[in-house]
């Protein structure tokens, strides 16, 4: 059955590319139903809740399976294998996959490289409509992509839901940003003389995806480089590459040619390093840690024997975001949203409230209000519908942030709620609020990556934005106040990529926060944005002489 949200061109892959090249891409724009977010479902519904239930119960039957590497759309078994654990229930393997040596990592580049010199010439609607399938796909399979956020990751339902529906809205706004790139707007005119601005494809990218949304980053970054022309080798973190391994699966499925995509999982010691190094290399694509981001980005401006180009690193780095509350807020709004921000899938999002910056007036009442809600969160096995928080991703982050709970008393900071592991099974923390922190305290500054909220206080809101300002980062932020003079300051003051009045600094929406940061948060790249395909693409002037 067509799909009616696409235009005839692009729902069947039996069109040739004449035909489809017989509309030009701002036509074929004009034709699709505006970008629009997917709503995200909060599980009221009974068939929604009967609907995830029975996924989970069906992927529960699945755990186990293997999944090689996938080079010019071929499985590679490798000698090492890679074990994908529930963090609920660590030991329940939900998948394995193939760990790649030096030379399938090579391999995959060789054959990314060769696919690009015609893939490049793709008419850019042809692209675009792998991009509009694939959402199309994911839609009718979105329970099922749920259970696997659930098991491999430990996120809660509504958690799991919004990265889902984040990789639909990343597919259906880049399709879009496609065919608009491939018409860009005339030049200037110059008498006697032709001049057209064209976007062409950079090459062989190196997508490098994290854990925490292992759908939507990683397939964002993905969809963004391959529907720009190029190709790409993708390297999942060990901790979600059962989820790329799927998504690489249905992008095959919907009809992307060999080589386009590889998949090739693997340590970052092993072949990280080789990937990021090759020569080949064009782009490296990038979502992790401040000291891996700087490790690629050195070495990428390393010029290897046989490069010809600069490469180009698109980092996002992570953050340590603050929540000012000034004297005026609404002290439950604030308190609400600094909760949803801070403890939302654990704090493990790059965007997590990790410090909150509250007025010395209203310290104690703003104090008082947060402890009710974070003593009321519900922590348990992600699987169950009522859990609000699950497990952190691993025993090894499972033990930084207790070390850094320590820590935060060591530095003088007075635990109001949490600081334990819960139970011996799985990687629980409990939420945890540290008050009375100095703004130069270890947990003041270092990104943390867990449910762990330092609460600062500030003498009034000239101090409040001086700390907001004082760390390294600069990726979201929000403030809360009545006052419009005030959130008009820290428009102009207040250094991040993304930030937000009277609202919780977590949550950016594909097309309308386009996100990304400042500093040692990344290289501000914005996804989700307008400006997200320049990033993939080089502009190339051509004029002609009448």
């Amino acid at each position: 059955m067509k799909n009616p949200r696409l235009p005839p061109a692009l729902t069947e892959r039996s069109h040739s590319v004449t035909s489809i090249a017989e509309r030009t891409p701002t036509q074929h724009l004009a034709e699709l139903p505006p970008f629009q977010n997917e709503p995200i479902r909060n599980f009221s519904d009974p068939n929604d809740r009967a609907s995830l239930e029975a996924a989970l119960g069906q992927a529960r039957q699945g755990l186990g399976r293997h999944y090689p590497l996938i080079i010019n759309s071929q499985p590679i078994e490798t000698e090492k294998k890679i074990e994908s654990r529930n963090p609920a229930r660590p030991a329940e393997i939900v998948g394995t996959v193939g760990s790649a040596s030096v030379e399938q990592a090579n391999a995959a580049v060789k054959a990314a490289s060769r696919r690009f010199e015609s893939w490049k010439r793709e008419p850019a609607s042809e692209r675009a409509g792998y991009l509009f399938r694939a959402a199309d796909l994911i839609r009718r399979r979105r329970d099922d992509f749920n259970a696997l956020l659930v098991l491999e990751v430990g996120k809660s339902w509504v958690e799991a839901d919004a990265d889902t529906a984040e990789t639909i809205d990343f597919l259906e706004f880049y399709g879009r940003e496609a065919l608009r790139y491939a018409d860009p707007p005339a030049l200037t005119p110059i008498a006697g003389e032709e001049n057209r601005l064209v976007y062409v494809p950079l090459g062989v990218g190196v997508v490098i995806p994290p854990w925490n949304f292992a759908f939507a980053i990683m397939a964002g970054m993905t969809s963004a480089a391959l529907v720009a022309g190029n190709t790409v080798v993708l390297k999942p973190s060990s901790d979600s590459a059962v989820i790329a391994a799927q998504f690489v699966d249905l992008l095959h499925e919907v009809g992307l040619p060999p080589g386009v995509v590889n998949f090739v999982p693997g340590s970052g010691r092993t072949i990280g390093d080789v990937l990021v190094a090759h020569p080949k290399t064009r782009f490296i694509a990038f979502t992790g840690s401040k000291e891996v981001g700087l490790h690629i980005n050195e070495l990428a401006s390393k010029k290897q024997p046989g490069q010809i180009w600069i490469k180009r690193v698109i980092a996002e780095m992570g953050g340590k975001d603050s929540i000012v509350v000034a004297e005026d807020a609404d002290l439950d709004a604030a308190a609400d949203g600094v909760a949803a921000s801070a403890f939302g899938f654990q704090g493990q999002k790059c965007s997590a409230c990790s410090r909150a910056i509250v007025d010395a007036e209203i310290y104690d009442a703003f104090t008082s209000k947060l402890l009710e809600r974070v003593k009321k969160i519900s922590v348990g096995d992600p699987s169950q519908p009522a859990t609000y928080m699950g497990p952190v991703i691993n025993e090894s982050a499972m033990r930084t942030i207790l070390s850094y709970i320590e820590k935060g008393q060591a530095d003088g900071g007075r635990l109001l709620h949490g600081g334990k592991r819960m139970g011996t099974d799985g990687y629980f923390v409990e939420p945890t609020v540290i008050g009375d922190v100095s703004p130069s305290a270890t947990i003041a500054q270092e990104e943390i990556f867990g449910p762990v909220l330092a609460l600062i206080k500030a003498r009034d809101y000239d101090e409040a934005l001086a700390i907001a300002n004082n760390t390294e980062f600069g990726l979201t932020g929000a403030v809360y106040s009545r006052d419009d003079a005030k959130l008009e300051r820290a428009r102009n003051e207040f250094f991040v990529g993304n930030l937000y009045f009277n609202r919780k600094c977590t949550g950016a929406m594909v097309g309308a926060h386009p996100f990304g940061g400042f500093n040692m948060s990344g290289t501000d790249s914005k996804a989700g944005g307008y400006d997200y395909l320049m990033l993939f693409t080089q502009a190339k002037m051509v004029s002609k002489k009448l």
